[in-house]
C-alpha cells in the first residue's frame, strides 16, 4: 500500500495543482461575466427611468416620484431606486431599501461636479450591493438631480460558489478515478505478475508436479524466463540430491558409531528431498533483554527436548517451528517470523509462532502443565482441568496446525511433534495434507488407563495422536500403558503382535526410542581448566567433595527431598561435615503456576534449614544457585563433580544424568539416579536410589563419596559405552529408519 501511495501520489499532486489553477482561472472569468452583465442591466434600468426623473424633478411631482420608486418594490434581483434633487437630497427611496438613504455617500458630490454616471459594489448592512447612479440633466446640461438603481448581488457570489462545489467534486471525481486507473494499472502491469511468480514459487518449493501448466510458466516476458531459469536450477538440484542420497546411503552402511555426519547422510538416504519439520512448544533459541544491560541476547532455554534435537536439526538441517517466548524475539526474524540458527553458526530455520497472553495462560501454563504434566507424573499433585484451558489448547493447536501447513511441501513431508502440548496437531495437519508423514514423541511417561480415565476430554486427546504414523516413548513400558489405554477408551484394533493401532483406516504404531545426548558434548572440558579453578576458588571447593545436581525447578524433580537427604546423610555420618558440598543449579520455570511458586519456597526453606543446621565456619552443605545455566555455562560444574545427583519422583528419561555420564571423561565420577527415571533402565551402573526413602538416599550418598577409584571407572566406563553408543543421532536416526520402514510396508 505505501509503495502504491508513492507511485500514485505524485500524480495526483500535479492533477490537483493545475486543476486547481484552472479553476481558479474559470471562476475569475465568471465573475467578470457576471459582473458586466449586472452592469449592463443597471445602466439600462437607469436610463429607461431618466425621463420620468426629468419630469419629476423638473415639476417637484413628489407623487410621481413615490410611484415611480416603488415600481421597483417587486422586481427580482433589483432592491430598489432611489431619486435625489441637485444638492443630493433624498427625494424618494423603494421601501425596501428605505434604510440605503441613511448610509454616507460621498461619491453623490463628485457625481454632481463632474455630471458622470458611477456604478460600483458598495456594502450594505451586512452584505454587498451594486449602486448604479445616473446623473439627470436639463436642455441646458445643467444637474436637475439622480437617479440610483441598486441590485443585489447575492445571486453572483451564490453562482460563483456553486461553479467552486461543481469544479471540487469533479475534481474529486477526477482523483479517484486516476487513482483506480492507476491500481488497476499497477496490479496488472507489477502485483499480479509478481503474485504469479510469489504463487509459483510457493508450488515450485512444495514440490508439486503441475507448475509448468502455471499462467507464469507461460509468460513470454521478465517473469516466464526468470520462472523458467529458477525451473532449471532446481531440476540440477533434484538431480545432485539424488547423487548425493545415493552416496550417503553407502557412507551408512560403512560407519558404526552414529555421528551427526552419518545421520545426515541417513536423511538422505532414507528421505530424500522430503523436507524435515520439528515442533515443539519450547523453541531452541530465544532473544531476551537483559535487565542490567537492557541489550537484547541469545539463550539457549533449559529443555531436555531442546538438548536433544538441537544436534539433529543442526545435522540435518530443516524447520523448527515453536513458540516465541523472548521478550525480545520478535526484533530478530523476518516477515515470515523466521530466522537462521545458532546465530554464530546457522544451520536451519527456526520460525516462532506468537501466542497471545490468554492463549499461553490457557494452553501452556493451564491445561498443559497443571493438567497433562501432574496427570503423566505420579507425584501425587492433582491434576486440573479447566473448559477455558481446553479450548485455548484447541485453539493453540490449530495455530500451529496453520503455521506448519504454510510450509509443507507437497509430496511427503516428515513432521516430528515434541510432546503433551500438541496432542490434537497430528489430526488437524493430516485433515488438510494426508500425504504427510508424522511422529510424535512423548517425552514424558504415559500413564496407566485408570489414572488416564481422569481425564475429562481423553478421547479427543487419543484420537488427535492417533493421526500418527508413530507414536514414541521412552521406555517400553509407557508404550504398554499406552496400548491399553487405546484399547479401553477407543473403538479400534491393537495389535499386540506390531504393537500397533488401528482405527479409522490409519495404522499407528507404537515404538520405545530411549533419547539420548550428543556424545561429543563431552569434547572440551579439559580446556575448562581455567573456569574450573575460578569455580572452585570462589565457592572454597579445595580438598571437598563435591555433588552436583542440575535441574529445572519442578515438583518432578525430587529437590526437596534431595535437600533432606543431605540432611540425613550429615546426620548419620558427621565425619562428612566440613568436606561434603552438593551445588544446585535450579532454573525456576512456570513460576504463574502456584505450585511452582510454592515449590520455590519450599525448596529455599529447605535449603536454609539444612545449611543452618550444618554450617561450620565459612562452610555449608549446600549451595543453591537460582538462575538460568546455558550448556556452556553447565560444563564446568560437571567437571567439578565427584558425584552428580539426579532423584526425580517420576521422569520420562532425564537427560542430566548422561550428560554427566558423557561429560565425566576421567571416569571418576559417580552417578545417583533414581529408579523412577527412564534413564535407570539403560544406567544399571549408577548407585539406584529411592528418592521417598530418605535412608537410602543418605546412605547412596555415603555409597559414592566412599566408592573405591577403580569400581568407580568400570562403573562409569560402562554407561559412558551405553551412552556413546545409544546417541541422539541414533535416537533420530532409529525413529526416521522405522517410520520409512513402516510406510513402504
Amino acid at each position: 500500500m505505501r509503495r502504491i501511495l508513492l507511485f500514485i501520489l505524485p500524480i495526483l499532486i500535479i492533477v490537483a495543482l493545475v486543476f486547481t489553477i484552472f479553476g481558479i482561472v474559470q471562476v475569475n472569468f465568471e465573475e467578470g461575466r457576471l459582473m458586466d452583465d449586472l452592469q449592463r442591466k443597471a445602466k439600462t434600468v437607469a436610463e429607461s427611468a431618466e425621463l420620468s426623473a426629468r419630469y419629476i424633478l423638473t415639476n417637484n411631482d413628489l407623487r410621481l416620484a413615490n410611484r415611480l420608486v416603488e415600481s421597483f418594490q417587486k422586481r427580482e434581483r433589483l432592491q430598489g431606486c432611489v431619486i435625489y434633487d441637485k444638492d443630493g437630497n433624498v427625494l424618494s427611496i423603494t421601501e425596501r431599501i428605505s434604510g440605503w438613504s441613511k448610509e454616507d455617500k460621498p461619491y453623490l458630490k463628485e457625481i454632481l461636479n463632474t455630471k458622470n454616471p458611477r456604478g460600483a459594489l458598495e456594502k450594505f448592512k451586512e452584505y454587498s450591493i451594486y449602486s448604479y447612479v445616473l446623473p439627470v440633466l436639463d436642455d441646458g446640461k445643467n444637474v436637475l438631480g439622480m437617479v440610483e438603481v441598486v441590485y443585489d448581488t447575492s445571486y453572483v457570489f451564490n453562482t460563483l460558489t456553486e461553479l467552486w462545489r461543481h469544479i471540487s467534486i469533479a475534481l474529486i471525481i477526477l482523483v479517484v478515478s486516476i487513482t483506480l486507473i492507476m491500481v488497476l494499472l499497477q496490479r496488472r502491469i507489477f502485483i499480479l505478475p509478481v503474485l504469479q511468480l510469489t504463487e509459483w514459487f510457493q508450488h515450485f518449493q512444495r514440490g508439486e508436479t503441475d507448475v509448468h501448466h502455471h499462467p507464469i510458466a507461460k509468460e513470454k516476458g521478465a517473469f516466464g524466463k526468470l520462472a523458467s531459469e529458477v525451473e532449471q536450477i532446481a531440476l540440477s538440484l533434484r538431480i545432485a540430491r539424488k547423487t548425493i542420497s545415493d552416496e550417503a546411503q553407502v557412507r551408512v552402511q560403512k560407519e558404526e558409531l552414529w555421528t551427526e555426519t552419518k545421520l545426515k547422510d541417513l536423511v538422505l538416504a532414507k528421505m530424500g528431498e522430503n523436507a524435515l519439520y520439528v515442533v515443539s512448544n519450547r523453541e531452541p533459541y530465544m532473544h531476551v533483554i537483559e535487565d542490567t544491560t537492557g541489550k537484547a541476547r541469545c539463550i539457549k532455554p533449559a529443555s531436555g527436548v531442546v538438548t536433544a534435537i538441537d544436534p539433529i536439526l543442526r545435522a540435518c538441517g530443516g524447520t523448527w517451528i515453536a513458540h516465541g517466548s523472548g521478550n525480545a524475539d520478535r526484533k530478530f526474524v523476518n516477515s515470515k517470523n523466521k530466522l537462521a540458527v545458532p546465530p554464530d553458526d546457522n544451520r536451519y530455520i527456526l520460525k516462532r509462532v506468537w501466542l497471545t497472553k490468554s492463549e499461553e495462560e490457557g494452553y501452556y501454563y493451564g491445561f498443559s502443565n497443571e493438567g497433562l504434566w501432574p496427570l503423566c507424573h505420579i507425584t501425587h499433585t492433582r491434576p486440573i482441568f479447566r473448559e477455558h484451558d481446553w479450548q485455548m489448547y484447541r485453539k493453540v493447536n490449530q495455530k500451529f496446525a496453520d503455521a506448519i501447513l504454510e510450509e509443507l511441501p507437497a509430496k511427503n513431508p516428515f513432521v516430528f511433534i515434541q510432546d503433551y502440548h500438541f496432542t490434537l496437531l497430528p489430526k488437524m495437519i493430516k485433515e488438510k495434507q494426508p500425504n504427510a508423514t508424522i511422529a510424535l514423541f512423548w517425552h514424558i511417561p504415559w500413564p496407566n488407563p485408570e489414572i488416564f480415565a481422569t481425564c475429562p476430554y481423553q478421547k479427543e486427546i487419543l484420537d488427535g495422536m492417533l493421526d500418527s504414523d508413530l507414536i514414541g516413548f521412552h521406555v517400553q513400558f509407557h508404550c504398554n500403558n499406552f496400548l491399553d489405554t487405546a484399547n479401553r477408551f477407543l473403538e479400534s484394533r491393537v495389535d499386540t503382535e506390531k504393537f500397533s493401532i488401528v482405527r479409522a483406516g490409519q495404522e499407528t504404531f507404537v515404538r520405545a526410542f530411549p533419547i539420548s545426548v550428543d556424545s561429543y558434548m563431552g569434547e572440551g572440558i579439559e580446556r575448562r581448566s581455567a573456569e574450573i579453578e575460578e569455580l572452585s576458588k570462589e565457592f572454597e571447593l579445595d580438598g571437598k567433595i563435591v555433588a552436583v545436581g542440575v535441574e529445572r525447578i519442578d515438583y518432578t524433580k525430587g529437590l526437596v527431598e534431595r535437600m533432606y537427604a543431605v540432611d540425613r546423610f550429615l546426620e548419620k555420618y558427621p565425619q562428612y561435615r566440613g568436606k561434603f558440598v552438593l551445588i544446585q543449579l535450579a532454573a525456576p520455570s512456570r513460576i504463574h503456576i502456584k505450585r511452582y511458586h510454592d515449590l520455590m519456597g519450599e525448596i529455599e526453606e529447605a535449603v536454609e534449614k539444612v545449611n543452618w543446621k550444618h554450617s561450620d565456619g565459612n562452610w555449608k552443605p549446600i549451595i543453591y544457585l537460582k538462575k538460568h545455566f546455558s550448556p556452556e555455562e553447565i560444563k564446568p560444574y560437571y567437571a567439578l563433580a565427584n558425584i552428580c545427583v539426579v532423584s526425580a519422583l517420576h521422569d520420562g528419561m532425564n537427560l542430566v544424568a548422561k550428560e554427566y555420564v558423557i561429560s565425566n571423561k576421567k571416569l571418576d565420577g559417580v552417578l545417583i539416579l533414581s529408579r523412577f527415571t527412564g534413564a535407570a533402565r539403560e544406567l544399571t551402573d549408577a548407585v539406584q536410589i529411592n528418592p521417598y526413602s530418605v535412608e537410602e538416599f543418605a546412605d547412596a550418598i555415603k555409597s559414592a563419596v566412599e566408592m573405591p577409584l577403580e569400581e568407580r571407572k568400570r562403573r562409569m566406563e560402562n554407561m559412558r559405552k551405553i551412552v556413546t553408543e545409544n546417541n541422539i543421532y541414533r535416537w533420530a536416526g532409529n525413529i526416521i529408519t522405522e517410520l520409512t520402514a513402516l510406510k513402504k510396508s
